[in-house]
């Protein structure tokens, strides 16, 4: 891991803090008996997503657990964590893993729009006659909006900092299934 690498993730970590506990401490500043700390629990969501993919010599298997915090029915803020693993038969595997920081705004029930700041860790190992090794930090700011029905949200996410060159993802658009209980 290079320095700027590290400073940047680390950075990436204390607003990650900074934000979760910004929220609790407002939430506990208001009145700091149980039922104002209970509060603060009822407007938390929990979810992510999970992701197969398999075919012929191909394996690709995602866990993406996160939380939010609904601040009101029209915004929310929350974290996320990600891990990926990829296997391409006689051709390479890899292991993404990492963190979010995630914005949701809902300016009608029915419509969401996001913003979700990504930093992954990607390690690339080449298999067989592949010998080659490839890890590097990857950020990436997704933009995207969705169709909100209950605690599901489909839609689709554009990664404004995508890089052709050096990227976790083949494609900087993407669709989405978000569920949040």
């Amino acid at each position: 891991m290079t320095k700027k690498h590290a400073v940047g993730f680390s950075n990436l970590t204390l607003i990650a803090l900074f934000v979760f506990f910004s929220f609790q401490l407002s939430a506990q500043n208001q009145n700091s008996t149980f039922e104002s700390s209970s509060n603060f629990w009822q407007n938390v969501q929990f979810g992510g997503g999970l992701g197969l993919s398999l075919g012929s010599g191909f394996t690709d298997i995602s866990v993406a657990p996160s939380a939010i915090y609904n601040v009101n029915q029209y915004f929310a803020v929350g974290l996320g964590a990600q891990y990926t693993y990829v296997k391409v038969r006689n051709s390479y595997n890899s292991n993404l893993y990492g963190g979010s920081l995630i914005t949701l705004f809902n300016p009608i029930p029915e419509i969401q729009l996001s913003a979700e700041l990504e930093q992954l860790r990607v390690n690339v190992k080449g298999i067989g006659n592949n010998d080659f090794s490839n890890d590097f930090w990857n950020t990436g700011l997704f933009l995207g909006a969705g169709y909100r029905n209950g605690n599901v949200t489909i839609g689709a996410r554009y990664n404004v900092l995508h890089d052709d060159n050096k990227s976790a993802y083949s494609d900087a658009f993407m669709p989405f299934v978000r569920f949040y209980f």
